[in-house]
This record gives C-alpha cells, structure tokens and sequence, in this order.
C-alpha cells in the first residue's frame, strides 16, 4: 500500500512515504498500552483535558496552513477547508469543556444501598478512517478518546498522509504523551494483526461498506467493541408546499459539497410531483452553473474529485446507470482538465432494477424521483440498504416532522441540509453502520460503565 501526496488538481505527486514495519506498529502499540496502564489514563481527567484545549488553540491559530494541505492533498474548495479545521478546533474545546460532566458517575437507586455507575478508559483503540474530512475524521475519534483516557492507533488513508502527519504533530505538540495518539501508515493486514492482538480493546472505522465489512468481521472474531460510520444514500424529500427555489438552492449544495464526496450527501432527491418540474429546472441551472477550477482559488466551485480512482469508479457507475435504463438529464461531459474532475450530474427515470436505485454515487452526481405523496416518499425514502441521514423541505413544519420520523435513518433535517457539529450525535442504521461519535453518546462508546453498589448493612 502506497502512502503518497498527489494533488488532485494537478495529478502531480508531492511526497511519498514509508510504511511503518510490522516491529513499529507494535512498538506504537506497546508504548499506547503501556500509558493505558498510567497514572495519564486511570487518574484524573484533567490534565487530558488540558491537551484537549491546547489541540482547540492550536487549530484555531494554524487554521490557514492546515486549509492549505487539506486543499491540496485532497482538493477541497479552500473555505470549505477551512471550515473543516475550524469545526475540528470546536470539538476539541467541546470535550475539553463538556467531558468531565459526561463521564461523571451516575447515580442508581437500589434496595441494595448506594450504587452508581463510573465510566472508566477500556484500553488501546485502532481507528481506521477516510480520505474525505482527513482531519474531522481524525478528531471525532481522537477527542473523546483522549477525554477518557483511552489511546489510539490511527490508520489513514492512503492519499492524505500529510494530513495524518500534520496532526498527529499538533496533538503532540498540545502536549499529549507518547501513546496518547499515534499515527500509523500501515496495510489492512497490519490493522488485522493489530485487533487481533489482546492489548487492543476497541476498532472505530468511518469509510465504505466493504471496508466496514471487514473491520467489523475482524473485531467481532475477537470479541472487540466497534463502531461503523459507513456509506449513505441519502434522500432530500421536496414537499408541494415548500419554498422551490429555496429547496433548489440547498438541495444543491447539500449534493455538490466536498465535490459529493461526504456520505451524508443528498444523493437522492425525493420531489413531490406538483414541484417537481419546478425543483429540476431550479437545480440544473445551479448544476450548470458551478464554476470548475483550483481549489485553492476563492471563485472556484466545484473542485476535482480527491483521485484518479475516484473519478473513473463514478464515470462507469453512472456508465452503468445509463446501459440499465436511467436517463442523463444533465452532465456527464468530459472535461479537459489534468486534474480530476468530474461534471455534475442529473440522472433520472431510474427503477428497481437498475444497479443506481440502491449503490452510493460518491460525487457530484444526483438521483431525482418524482412521487405523488407523502406515503410514496416515505416508503422510497426507506427502500434503502443505507439509513444514514435525510433531509425534509416543507411549509408546514409539523408535516415535516411527521415525515421526518418515519424514515428510517440514523439522523434527519429539516428545512436545512445536514451540518455536523460538536454537540450532536452522527450516526447511522442498516448498511450505514452503527454507533454514534460526537455529543454525549459519541463519548461513551468507548467506556467501561462500571456499576458499584455499597450495601446497606455495611
């Protein structure tokens, strides 16, 4: 497995690295274990805590040099880069303010006497997590980890080894000992060896299914608690009595964001037969109008797909979407650039039977369904193997929520596109995985809830 930097707007590749050897990937894991074991992780949350704060401080003060590699290791549009570091730097302060009263004990009333439950740290954890938000990714993880005092071994992608690098410099130089969180650039054989292996107690995965998939099979072989945040298809339902122009207009950033690339991406648009006619029309024209470019460039829009790989896989998805019946009712051009861009798209007319209705479309590429109500958008909203998040536009707000709780998804919006912050739970059900990261529930999934009971008599 390569670890190299290659720009993706460019293809031109900026630096490579080595892969650690199987002997330093056990070392990371005895020195991880080994501060499992110390007063850093058993004894008072404070001074976690403290690195937690220094890692926010630092974030906010590097925030323009960090946009900078993310932009061009994986092609972000450089404001939404920096939006990324600045989101990172505000988790890090949230547990830093917010962990101690989340792993407080909690109180039991018992015939037994007293009783109260106390989180404590369960050991090394192994997170294996994806190109896209390559430093989000890193901190969902890393932060409330640190909180409880559990260390981490971290597997990033392959194509955003900067990144990994960058931050783990950061969460050193926050002041977190040697242990506390350590980069590895490894295969997917090591990271089988590395859960396999008795000191690890915990996997977190965020990436795709198949990955998911494997992960998962690994740690359930070895009894270890894990978490998957994996793919989505996620539906944005139009009602007949919302703001067409307004859901146009966020349907289409909620599809074009990242270049498409997030799993929480509107990828299947659910519109009300009254509107529909309105709604593609409204969205094509913003489709038509993104302007392709650098990333690193202000006016740019829409920015080239983070590979190579990347955009050939979606080109023979939507290939094979057309050969099974869809219609292309936008997009699809080749566009003459080095880089790896890839032009938005509208598909429609697509059934049952075509491959498209149930596989995830990872860039700028959307599916739109008409339907005559709310019954029919509820049931193709969860005609899904994913259940990750969705969206509902509507007038009526007690309309929206009534939908909202009948699609079967790990979190829904409304009047809005999906936005990820500190203090709510992400998470999805089905194909989407399971587990939440972030909020309160985010912190205890990686817990050892202890339950103490004094007796009465004593």
């Amino acid at each position: 497995m390569a670890y190299q930097s290659v720009n993706p707007f460019t293809n031109e590749v900026v630096k490579q690295y080595r892969q650690h050897t199987d002997e330093q990937a056990q070392q990371a894991l005895a020195r991880a274990d080994a501060l499992f074991h110390s007063a850093w992780a058993q004894g008072d949350i404070g001074p976690r805590l403290e690195v937690l704060r220094r890692l926010g401080d630092l974030l906010a003060e590097r925030a323009e040099d960090l946009a900078r590699i993310i932009s061009t290791e994986m092609g972000k549009l450089i404001e939404q880069s920096r939006a990324e570091v600045r989101v990172c730097a505000d988790i890090a302060h949230y547990y830093a303010e917010n962990a101690k009263e989340f792993l407080a004990p909690v109180p039991y009333r018992t015939q037994l006497g007293d009783a109260w439950v106390q989180p404590h740290p369960v050991g090394v954890l192994v997170a294996v997590e994806p190109w896209n938000f390559p430093l989000y990714q890193l901190i969902r993880v890393m932060a409330p980890a640190m909180a409880v005092g559990n260390p981490v071994l971290v597997k990033h992608a392959c194509i955003v080894p900067q990144c990994a690098e960058a931050f783990e410099q950061l969460v050193t130089e926050a002041g977190a000992p040697t242990g506390a969180y350590t980069n590895l650039f490894i295969s997917s054989g090591q990271v089988a060896d590395l859960i396999a292996d008795d000191r690890v107690q915990g996997v977190a995965l965020t990436g795709s299914e198949r990955a998911g998939s494997a992960v998962a099979a690994q740690a359930a072989k070895y009894l270890k608690k894990s978490t998957m945040e994996l793919g989505g298809n996620d539906v944005f339902v139009v009602l007949d009595d919302c703001d067409v122009a307004q859901a146009a207009a966020v349907a289409t950033q909620a599809r074009l964001f990242n270049s498409g690339q997030v799993c929480t991406s509107a990828k299947r648009y659910i519109v009300h037969e009254h509107v529909a006619e309105d709604f593609l029309a409204a969205v094509t024209e913003r489709f038509k109008a993104v302007e392709i470019g650098d990333p690193l460039d202000e006016s740019t829009t829409l920015a080239p797909l983070a590979s190579e790989t990347a955009r050939d896989d979606l080109a023979e998805q939507v290939e094979r979407a057309l050969k099974n019946g869809a219609t292309l009712h936008y997009g699809n051009e080749p566009i003459e650039h080095p880089g790896n861009f890839f032009q938005p798209t509208v598909l429609t007319g697509i059934d049952r039977d075509n491959p498209a209705y149930y596989e995830e479309f990872f860039g700028p590429v959307a599916q739109v369904y008409v339907v005559p109500d709310d019954d029919a958008a509820v049931a193709l909203a969860n005609d899904s193997h994913y259940g990750l998040g969705g969206t509902v536009f509507s007038g009526d707000t007690d309309r929206a929520k009534r939908l909202a709780s009948r699609i079967h998804t790990g979190m829904v919006f409304i009047n809005t596109m999906h936005e990820s912050v500190p203090e709510l739970p992400f998470g999805g059900i089905k194909r989407s995985g399971y587990g939440r990261e972030l909020g309160d529930l985010g912190i205890k999934e990686f817990v050892n809830q202890k339950l103490v009971v004094v007796s009465k008599d004593a």
